[in-house]
């Protein structure tokens, strides 16, 4: 299992607009770099829901696809995954909190804040459920 994390606007797709659709195609990624975490994202891996604007993670969501062409992609070669809603954070976990915190502070939401895909060390991923007062 691998756990990651993916960041929206939540004016533009937001984590109750989410759950309301029951799911959804996670398209529009154009960086190399998130796109290769995409294509890495297996079926059943856990991924944190982050509102970048609001900057906190609110939900767990779960791959119920795996990569495959990006239909939004109008040229290159892009991916995207299905993510399928598991719940909502008990309490939703700051930006400020990982920062202050000395297992999340390495995570790249940190040192590469402009990827909109990224992964989670186990260790980081269950430090944030226990920051969110959540159990899976």
């Amino acid at each position: 299992m691998q756990y990651w994390l993916v960041k929206t606007e939540p004016e533009a797709y937001s984590w109750t607009a989410f759950v309301k659709d029951g799911g959804t195609a996670w398209t529009g990624v154009r960086n190399f770099s998130a796109r290769n975490n995409l294509r890495s994202m297996k079926m059943g891996d856990l991924v944190l829901f982050y509102h970048s604007g609001e900057k906190q993670v609110v939900g767990l969501a779960r791959v119920q696809k795996e990569a495959y062409a990006d239909p939004t992609a109008t040229e290159g070669v892009w991916s995207c995954v299905d993510l399928k809603p598991v719940k909502p954070l008990k309490a939703p976990v700051t930006l400020e909190q990982i920062r202050g915190d000395q297992i999340l502070r390495d995570n790249a939401l940190v040192n590469r804040p402009r990827l909109s895909v990224v992964p989670v060390g186990a260790d980081q991923f269950k430090t944030l459920l226990q920051l969110a007062e959540t159990k899976l």
